[in-house]
């Protein structure tokens, strides 16, 4: 019998879309019935965004507000396999992600089912990973493996190229001078290396030791300054957003925040790593292991 895997996801500008695609190829050249479904709103952002209608999503990223989705299909009630396909926006799960683990169709098939959580982001994904795991595992699945791909330019300049593609829908160079957005195209088209690792542990039913084959093949990598600013600005996110949302005229706050978000990246998140580098960094060995495992740790 036929292993059935679902690869469900959502995706504005298509590169999670192609991030499934290719991790999922070589299951479907093994003769694995792969099942992909890409969700959406029912009032779907308008894609590229205004910079306004951009900032204005972060509360309900923070505070877990789920939006309405439009009616999708599972042909299976049950699979072998399920893999999830989530952004962060705003260092939480999207709001389609967090609206996808609240239905209940889609709750009962994750029940007691291995997941394969896969992601594309510019480069912080690990405070909303964080916050994944807790809706995957409220369902009642197993996070057997996980695979984060970003953009892997500098952070000032992937910070440039993110607005760039997000308000302009052009994942292009940017004055012809920066780099394009987004991950690569090389590192999408390699993500079928995970695929490829993933088939034993399929047809064995046995999925010990993925994650670790997984990593070798560098499908999560850490970067230690990034970690460390998002640990930080994530407790800062949710005190804006639970400020902008008890606002009744919530605009000139969600601009405060914008302007907030551009000194803190270019000013605060420089002396945030000078000073971790001074207080923390080769002096607290075991204080870092223990902060890497919270993020990494599957369950």
């Amino acid at each position: 019998m036929s292993k059935k895997v679902l690869a469900i996801y959502y995706s504005q500008s298509g590169q999670l879309g192609e991030i499934i695609d290719n991790f999922t190829q070589p299951l479907i050249d093994a003769g694995i019935t792969v099942e992909k479904v890409r969700v959406r709103l029912v009032n779907e952002p308008n894609f590229p965004w205004t910079a306004d209608t951009f900032f204005s999503v972060m509360p309900d990223c923070q505070l877990d507000v789920p939006a309405e989705l439009q009616p999708f299909i599972l042909k299976e009630q049950k699979y072998d396999l399920v893999i999830l396909g989530y952004q962060a926006w705003f260092l939480s799960p999207s709001i389609p992600f967090n609206s996808l683990l609240q239905n209940a169709e889609l709750r009962a098939v994750l029940k007691d089912t291995p997941v394969i959580t896969a992601t594309g982001a510019r480069n912080m994904w690990l405070s909303a990973f964080v916050r994944v795991k807790k809706l995957i595992h409220a369902t009642g699945a197993k996070i057997v493996g996980n695979i984060a791909l970003v953009d892997t330019h500098p952070n000032p300049v992937s910070f440039i190229t993110i607005f760039h593609w997000m308000l302009h829908g052009k994942k292009d160079s940017y004055l012809n001078i920066f780099p394009p957005p987004g991950v690569s195209d090389a590192d999408i088209k390699y993500t079928k290396v995970f695929g490829e690792s993933v088939i034993p542990h399929l047809l064995d039913n046995n999925w010990d030791g993925l994650q670790g084959e997984l990593d070798v093949n560098k499908a999560v990598v850490l970067n230690y300054n990034l970690m460390v600013i998002e640990s930080t600005a994530s407790k800062i996110f949710k005190v804006w957003a639970n400020f902008i949302a008890k606002r009744k005229n919530k605009l000139p706050w969600i601009r405060a925040y914008k302007y907030y978000l551009l000194i803190a990246f270019f000013v605060g998140a420089p002396i945030l790593i000078t000073l971790d580098a001074i207080l923390f960094r080769f002096t607290s060995p075991k204080r870092i292991r223990a902060k890497k495992q919270y993020y990494l740790n599957l369950n």
